[in-house]
């Protein structure tokens, strides 16, 4: 029985596995194209990480622009909203002194086009 044992291992060492027997039957030719073949997807690796890097750094220079367009605008409206306000004020005080407003010629209905109601109310 020892005997079967050792030849049966001898067997088993002697052969070689798969992978090395895959490995050493190749051709240089099949290593040179699997070679070619990972330096082409290393490259094309490469150039899609940076490809993508480009991307991330194009948007955010856009949200940078963005942001200081937007603070652009708030700040117009904030001095849009203050030249309403005292533009209002203003009308308001001339409301209250305009001959044309307080003459009473103006509660008559006359046609638009005629000079003669204002003329006949400014001082």
């Amino acid at each position: 029985m020892s005997e079967a044992r050792s030849s049966t291992s001898g067997l088993r060492s002697g052969s070689t596995s798969g992978s090395e027997h895959d490995f050493q039957s190749q051709s240089p030719s099949s290593d040179d194209r699997k070679v070619r073949r990972r330096e082409k997807n290393r490259v094309a690796a490469q150039r899609s990480r940076k490809k993508q890097t480009q991307k991330a750094d194009k948007l955010h220079e856009e949200y940078e622009n963005l942001e200081q367009e937007n603070t652009s605008l708030r700040k117009e409206i904030g001095k849009l909203t203050e030249e309403v306000k005292h533009l209002s004020e203003v009308l308001r005080a001339h409301e209250q002194i305009c001959p044309l407003l307080l003459c009473p010629m103006n509660l008559m209905a006359m046609p638009r086009g005629t000079d003669a109601t204002a003329a006949s109310c400014l001082p």
